[in-house]
């Protein structure tokens, strides 16, 4: 075999091992569910030639609409100022007592009794208290595009935001439903104003497993009689 055979093997292996290992490194990105949604395609229509200015098929837009969200894959700006506050509290106490007590006759076959021995008496009592409290905020803000519009006025909007950091990943993920006349001048809404709200914020990373209990004290915790 000569050397340029060898050169050309050697260089063909190379080509199939690096395009062969490329999709087995690859990082598969699992869908969340809250990914953008691209515009639809307007189908194209040949238009007859009419010698005016105006031309719906061109997109044109008029003054009193303006540029707000109103189309599938438009983007808006969720923004984000949920506070949650609750609090419960139980108290309940019962107590309950009784007694009852026997006296013998003084002569006959049951005149050994002892009066003290025949009585008997009963006191229970309980009290429970529980108490509950939860606190939660949220500011930010998030662009989401339009996935879905309806018929009645309202659009289904969705969207994420992915942030990839030093010590982890973090993302903020959001959905629900809006009613367009709800869009500023800007193209934002507020969350409060959003029906069927969905907001995930989450994230992984070595400090997100720091924070979390270990699985064999998750498993003490299950099977602890205490």
């Amino acid at each position: 075999m000569t050397r340029k055979s060898i050169l050309s093997v050697i260089a063909t292996g190379t080509a199939l091992a690096v395009t062969g290992a490329a999709p087995a490194l690859a990082k598969k990105h699992e869908p969340s569910g809250f990914e953008a949604t691209l515009p639809v395609a307007a189908p194209v229509e040949a238009a007859a030639p009419t010698g005016g200015i105006f031309n719906v098929s061109a997109g044109y837009a008029p003054l009193y609409e303006g540029n707000r969200a109103r189309r599938v894959g438009d983007p808006l700006t969720i923004v984000l100022i949920e506070t949650t506050s609750a609090s419960k509290a139980v108290s309940s106490k019962s107590q309950k007592g009784g007694g009852a007590s026997i006296t013998p006759p003084t002569a006959g076959l049951l005149s050994f009794l002892n009066p003290n021995a025949l009585k008997a008496s009963s006191n229970s009592s309980f009290n429970g208290q529980g108490n509950a409290a939860q606190t939660s905020s949220l500011a930010s803000t998030l662009s989401v595009t339009i996935a879905e519009v309806r018929p009645n006025g309202t659009a289904l909007v969705k969207g994420e935001k992915q942030m990839l950091l030093s010590q982890g990943d973090e993302w903020v993920r959001f959905s629900g439903i809006v009613r367009l006349a709800d869009v500023d001048a800007e193209n934002s809404i507020l969350s409060t104003r959003v029906a069927d709200a969905k907001i995930e914020y989450s994230g992984k990373g070595s400090l997100q497993r720091a924070s979390r209990q270990g699985w064999l004290g998750k498993f003490f915790n299950m099977i602890s009689p205490f």
